[in-house]
């Protein structure tokens, strides 16, 4: 991988980005890197690194300061929890959905609540287990967020006594058909 423009940035910069991997923070890290880049290579006919470059500097840079990062903790998503949650949301609910959906670090799913009166969403929990580096690692199938989303979702589902949907249990697809309300 050719990162040499890494070292080219300003040492205020790289120092920011440090600070935002040790605690954790990879979006604003890669924010940082991509103003930098912006400013730095204003009006040079190089081509300037996009996206995915700056994103690979920031996942070098989580490699180089592994052992001294500071993760958050991610917030509980025990059925318990989250049934406390929907306990506390506006309108009734109507279902919980699972979702796949994905970023620059690999696919996830949202677990959903589905209310009406009025008629909306809130995501009630985000689950990931590891990059998709798994899948060239030959770690997946099976995804286990997936699994965790069913066994949790279903838990939900039958708590409150309304349906669970889960379009693409078996492989991630952030296009599979939603749950679509009943009239």
């Amino acid at each position: 991988m050719e990162t040499w423009w890494w070292d080219a940035l300003p040492v205020s910069v790289r120092e920011r980005v440090d600070e935002f991997v040790l605690s954790d923070r990879r979006l604003q890290a890669i924010q940082a890197v991509m103003e930098a880049v912006r400013g730095q290579w204003e009006g040079v006919q190089a081509p300037r690194p996009g996206l995915h470059e700056c994103d690979r500097v920031v996942m070098a840079r989580y490699q180089a300061l592994a052992d001294r990062i500071v993760r958050r903790p991610e917030p509980p998503r025990d059925a318990e929890s989250l049934a406390a949650r929907i306990g506390e949301l506006p309108g009734r609910l109507v279902a919980v959905e699972a979702i796949w959906d994905g970023d620059t670090s690999g696919w996830f799913v949202v677990l959903v609540a589905v209310l009406d009166g009025p008629p909306s969403e809130v995501d009630l929990a985000m689950i990931r287990h590891g990059s998709d580096l798994r899948v060239f690692n030959g770690q997946v199938p099976p995804w286990p967020e997936a699994v965790e989303a069913q066994t949790t979702g279903t838990a939900l589902a039958a708590r409150f006594g309304v349906p669970f949907h889960f379009a693409s249990p078996d492989a991630p697809d952030d296009e599979a058909p939603r749950r679509r309300p009943t009239p």
